[in-house]
């Protein structure tokens, strides 16, 4: 059976060479785009002041949001610290870009052998191929952000369950529990996958001819459970809730809706949600982002090889597996459903979003090249090209045009766009004294000067404030910048090409 031969064994050879293959890869693109990097993510501020503070303030970062992420960053950087004497933020930008680059590479292995289980080890390959050489997935994974460490910790989980359900190990569910359970404290998402636990084993007391007995199927749930509860609940003990409060907004969100809830309420100026934006209407534009952020992570050539490839592959009943047609149609929905909640209930889904969704629909992109390269074959190809090794040859063209498609995107540094904000940075840095707070329009900027900042966009001038930054449009009608206090220009440089733009340092006197 075709099953069979793609559980029988869990690593070979073939494994081996082609996990050495997509890490290598993954390596060398990580490591340049981190050494390129112009700027880091502005959520990676947030991450990085959160890691620094949790040696001496713990319980306080423990009960804030995205406690796991930054706990990396602090214990990687404990670790770089006792090869360096180095305490600079760039050994904290180092250490927190590290993280997230390791946290890849094993969420890149989990993912390989998820579609292993799924389509075989040798699509799986070229599918993991392209989502190495896609450049915002790429990107994610050199930044100061958790997106990987999150997927990571969910690919982790997601193979436990597809390895427990098709071999009927009922003990791997603690596994899924376990990691879900961390991942939790990553990303609260990540407890989606006790979800589908419950959900799977629950369908197994309903079918006659489940493949684990009765005994085996209650062990699993307790031990799902107990696997989650372990790291899961210390945690929302010392935060003092079960659900972030992004999270409960997202619920309550979704009960107001079954409730009827009327429409028109806005999101106030504190970030508290007072909103419902209008249904079904706005989830009509929900589905189009989520498709669109879908799209340019799939730098659009792939989105059509993803859909045929589902379609097709899915169509074949007969080459499906039970855990395969329950768990992808289940993420899929599950992850669906809370971005539309997500947009409606915040008003936007970024390409960092839906990328679990991309990292694991992923497998089904070389089938839907294999149909695209039949086709072809039929409708240009000459006779004698109508046989295996012509179906490799336009699989292979149509696998390679994809990733020259990439590849200008790819070695582009991150944030290339905004190398302005790091030159301002150093000057600050060099010029200025280390207790002066300086007001800025972008934290970024005073991370990397390494002063303390405020956030200032305009208007009255913080007390505490010795520099300020401001961006200054040149085109604009109020040229006349107003402050409430004497202040003189220090530096200044163009942030665009078309000199339109610039930064400008102002000092207080």
């Amino acid at each position: 059976m075709v099953v069979d031969e793609k559980t029988s064994q869990f690593l070979g050879k073939h494994d081996i060479i082609h996990l050495a293959i997509l890490l290598a890869i993954a390596i060398g693109v990580g490591i340049y785009l981190i050494a390129t990097t112009a700027l880091i993510a502005k959520d990676g501020v947030y991450y990085i002041e959160n890691a620094r503070r949790f040696s001496s303030e713990p319980m306080q970062i423990i009960k804030g949001e995205s406690f796991g992420y930054p706990f990396l960053v602090f214990a990687a950087h404990k670790l770089i610290s006792a090869f360096s004497n180095s305490s600079s933020v760039y050994t904290w930008i180092y250490s927190a870009q590290s993280v997230s680059l390791l946290c890849r590479l094993f969420a890149i292995a989990s993912l390989y052998f998820i579609g292993k289980l799924l389509v075989g080890g040798s699509k799986s390959f070229w599918a993991i191929l392209i989502l190495v050489m896609l450049p915002y997935p790429a990107r994610f994974g050199s930044d100061v952000l958790r997106d990987w460490p999150n997927i990571l910790f969910l690919s982790a989980g997601f193979l436990c369950l597809l390895w427990g359900a098709k071999q009927s190990k009922w003990w791997v569910f603690g596994l899924a529990g376990l990691a879900a359970g961390l991942g939790h404290m990553i990303r609260p998402e990540c407890a989606q996958l006790v979800v589908y636990g419950v959900l799977w084993l629950l369908i197994g007391f309903l079918l006659p001819n489940h493949n684990m007995s009765r005994p085996q199927l209650v062990y699993a749930l307790l031990i799902l459970l107990i696997g989650f509860a372990i790291p899961a609940a210390p945690y929302m003990k010392a935060r003092g809730q079960i659900l972030p409060e992004k999270l409960k907004h997202l619920v309550g969100y979704s009960c107001r809706l079954g409730h009827g809830r009327p429409q028109g309420d806005n999101i106030d100026n504190t970030g508290n949600i007072n909103v419902a934006l209008s249904f079904p209407g706005n989830t009509a534009e929900a589905v189009s982002t989520l498709v669109g952020g879908v799209s340019e992570n799939l730098m659009y050539y792939f989105l059509p090889a993803l859909l045929i490839g589902i379609y097709y592959h899915f169509r074949r009943e007969s080459a499906l597996t039970a855990t395969e047609r329950f768990f992808i149609p289940v993420f899929i929905a599950f992850n669906s459903l809370m971005l539309i909640l997500l947009f409606n209930s915040y008003g936007y889904i970024s390409r960092r979003h839906v990328l679990p969704l991309v990292a694991f629909t992923i497998f089904y992109v070389p089938a839907g090249l294999q149909v695209l390269s039949d086709w072809l074959i039929n409708r240009f190809s000459k006779l004698r090209l109508q046989t295996v090794h012509g179906r490799q040859l336009w699989f292979f063209v149509l696998f390679g045009v994809g990733v020259s498609i990439c590849l200008p995107n790819l070695f582009k540094p991150i944030r290339v766009e905004k190398q302005s904000y790091r030159a301002v940075a150093n000057w600050l840095r060099e010029n200025t004294r280390r207790e002066d707070v300086v007001g800025v329009p972008d934290t970024r900027m005073s991370l990397y000067a390494e002063r303390d900042g405020v956030f200032y966009e305009g208007g009255e001038i913080p007390a505490k404030a010795r520099y300020i930054v401001k961006i200054v449009d040149e085109e604009s009608e109020n040229k006349e910048l107003n402050f409430n206090r004497a202040v003189r220009e220090e530096h200044s440089l163009w942030i665009d090409r078309g000199k339109k733009k610039k930064l400008v340092v102002y000092r207080m006197m």
